[in-house]
């Protein structure tokens, strides 16, 4: 099963969009509230490489970016192999 991160905070219309698009998949995923939780952020920023607006998409550890770059990646039919387990 593939891992989904998303960093996000509960006043984000970018957020919305992305766990929308992500729920249309029918993947589960693990939402990570950064709006009070400051060690959390710190750790986003670490792992997105700086980047601190939300959301931050990671899959199988994988930076993905944010809301824009999912919708892109769904844009070019490339996220819904990133989304798909590889058979065993």
């Amino acid at each position: 099963m593939v891992k989904i991160e998303i960093y996000s905070t509960r006043l984000c219309p970018y957020c919305y969009r992305a766990k929308k698009l992500l729920s249309q998949h029918g993947v589960d995923f693990t939402e990570i509230d950064v709006m009070v939780d400051h060690e959390r952020r710190r750790e986003m920023i670490d792992r997105a490489g700086g980047r601190r607006t939300v959301p931050q998409i990671f899959i199988d550890g994988r930076h993905i970016g944010g809301c824009e770059e999912l919708y892109a990646l769904e844009a070019a039919g490339k996220l819904k192999p990133l989304l798909d387990p590889v058979p065993a």
